[in-house]
């Protein structure tokens, strides 16, 4: 009779990991080509969505733009039994010391938060921009489409709240609509502050920046590919970090780079099909996006982008010159691809809404020794634990060991000299945490 109840106990458990699994797959298939490019095209057709543009209309410009996207989130929140908390959250910012502001106005972000049913204040984030630009970025009345840059990033964020807003998740997950991006980031900063001064303790943001476009101006033609900018260490590490890190290694390891390998992990596991391209740099060169507020003040996040751009479609003002058709206009978006970017994100969503949290404390020793010798802090919610480790030229996590649910273990036979290493927690549905990089040196 005991071992019927064992095997009942383990039969359920199976069953609801693999129920879990499945719904990632079901995940990726509910999001909706179409529903994204309607709205897509209702974000055109505002205009111009230039953040100091018209506030006033119900047809034209930001305010009406915002307003849209808000009764949208209700709609959805509406359809899932009030699930979702919608709201703005917003600063002024004024001409004075800002080079690309007009005139002084409100820079306002559209948020609408799922709350966790476990872990209410543990935040993962996906972001899309609202505004646009014409060539000339203090130019508010002229029409600027943005139809990839960025009402692909900003549609993909309702889709998503669509398909996510179905399940109930331990984590809290939040989609918001950015302003301010195209004049300095305004709008990141002003939630990026807000999440720091309600104390969110924050997963991970993921900003979409144009996934709808496959035919770069090199002419490459690519509806696959796309890729994951990640800063290598945090801005805000103190001293007593860098000096660990110059020792112990971890130049590529900090927290944005550990989400960043976390989306190429569940990407390639779901979705064998894209190709995810981590880039070691925190934006495009020289460039920004709207997770680098995040990671100013030491959250990790990344930016999520088609693979190949093309500038006479961005930061452009509708014409033909030349024999080129210029402007950021709907024709040039591929919504099949815009889905599989937002199905990207959705899924990495979902696995870290369902994952435990990852270990706070993290040893690592075994110097001069065949072993490699860890120690973690435990955590609620996790089944057991993963130890992770890599060469130290790969850009991925390639080698794992489950350990069970204990909190040291020694890898035997495995020189600490010729790998990195970190910690996942692994939770009773199967999902895991990020993976933590040793933080502290077991001597």
């Amino acid at each position: 009779m005991k071992n019927s109840s064992t095997f009942f106990i383990l039969f359920i458990s199976l069953l609801s990991f693999s129920q879990s699994q499945q719904d990632i797959y079901k995940i990726i298939d509910d999001v909706s080509a179409k529903r994204i490019q309607k709205d897509i095209q209702t974000l055109v057709d505002f205009g111009t969505r230039n953040t100091f543009s018209d506030t006033i209309s119900d047809t034209r410009g930001i305010g009406a733009a915002r307003r849209w996207i808000k009764s949208e989130f209700e709609t959805i929140s509406d359809n899932c039994n009030n699930c979702l908390s919608v709201l703005y959250q917003k600063d002024f910012v004024t001409q004075e010391g800002n080079r690309r502001v007009p005139h002084d106005a409100w820079v306002v972000n559209v948020i609408a938060v799922q709350k966790g049913t476990k872990y209410p204040n543990r935040y993962v984030i996906m972001s899309g921009d609202i505004d646009s630009r014409a060539s000339d970025t203090m130019d508010f009345t002229t029409d600027a489409p943005g139809a990839n840059d960025n009402a692909s990033g900003m549609a993909g964020s309702i889709e998503a709240a669509r398909v996510l807003s179905k399940y109930k998740f331990e984590n809290s997950i939040v989609y918001v609509g950015l302003s301010g991006e195209e004049q300095g980031l305004f709008g990141g900063a002003g939630l990026a502050k807000y999440a720091k001064d309600n104390n969110w303790d924050i997963i991970g943001v993921l900003n979409n920046d144009m996934i709808g476009n496959i035919k770069g101006v090199d002419g490459v033609i690519d509806n696959r590919t796309f890729r994951i900018f990640s800063e290598p260490v945090p801005p805000t590490e103190t001293e007593r970090q860098r000096t660990l890190r110059r020792f112990y290694g971890g130049e590529v390891d900090g927290i944005s780079r550990q989400l960043a390998r976390y989306i190429h992990k569940t990407t390639k596991a779901y979705m064998p099909e894209m190709n995810p391209m981590m880039v070691y740099r925190l934006d495009r060169f020289g460039r920004g996006g709207h997770h680098r507020p995040f990671n100013d003040l030491g959250f990790p996040g990344i930016r999520i982008m088609e693979a190949h751009e093309n500038y006479t479609q961005q930061h452009q003002d509708i014409r033909e010159e030349n024999g080129i058709n210029y402007g950021d206009v709907i024709e040039h978006v591929n919504f099949s691809y815009a889905k599989k970017l937002t199905a990207v994100n959705a899924i990495n969503l979902a696995c870290l809404a369902w994952a435990p949290p990852a270990p706070t404390q993290v040893a690592i020793g075994g110097v001069v020794e065949a072993s490699a010798k860890f120690k973690w802090s435990k955590v609620a919610g996790a089944k057991g634990y993963k130890i992770y480790w890599r060469d130290t030229t790969s850009p991925t996590w390639d080698y794992s060991r489950y350990v069970g649910d204990i909190s040291e273990f020694t890898l035997d036979g495995i020189v600490i000299d010729n790998y990195f290493f970190g910690i996942a927690a692994v939770g009773e549905n199967g999902f895991e945490s990020p993976v933590v990089f040793p933080n502290e040196v077991m001597l």
